[in-house]
């Protein structure tokens, strides 16, 4: 019997995260017809509060996104008429991102598919092991933010 060591476990542990995003990646576009990333910006500005929009910046925090990623994103949404970006009322050289009322109806569209796709992508799971795998998760994304704070100051570094 092989000793697995605490390498091994994290290094299946990350690569199989690197799988399961690749595999949601590749579920959501078949199942929804959206990539995870077309899906939480409109899941976003469909929230509560954001009927007015909300700043670029706001979003890539928000979603944890690259502006290049995110913007690439916004401009096929906006091709589709499903977000507009609108002048910040207070920052004339800033937008803020809404979503248009075509993009609220696809949204509410898609939400008997959305609640289908997590029951199918939860089935072998109790309410208390969805509860308990998304503390853990809010774990691991905290822990991995602040790699990525540390690692900054060094890569500015070596840029200069």
């Amino acid at each position: 019997m092989a000793i697995q060591d605490d390498k091994s476990v994290a290094n299946r542990l990350f690569f199989r995260l690197f799988q399961a995003s690749n595999i949601l990646q590749k579920q959501t576009v078949g199942q929804v017809g959206l990539s995870t990333v077309q899906w939480a910006v409109l899941g976003a500005l469909s929230r509560k509060g954001y009927e007015d929009g909300i700043s670029f910046n706001q979003l890539t925090e928000y979603l944890i996104v690259s502006r290049q990623n995110l913007d690439g994103v916004l401009k096929r949404l906006e091709r589709d008429d499903h977000v507009k970006r609108i002048p910040h009322p207070d920052d004339k050289r800033a937008r803020l991102i809404l979503l248009t009322d075509k993009g609220r109806a696809f949204w509410e569209s898609l939400q008997p598919k959305i609640h289908e796709f997590y029951a199918q992508g939860l089935a072998n799971f109790t309410f208390d092991e969805t509860v308990s795998l998304l503390h853990y998760l809010n774990k691991f994304q905290k822990d991995l933010e602040a790699i990525a704070m540390q690692e900054a100051p060094n890569a500015e570094r070596e840029e200069s």
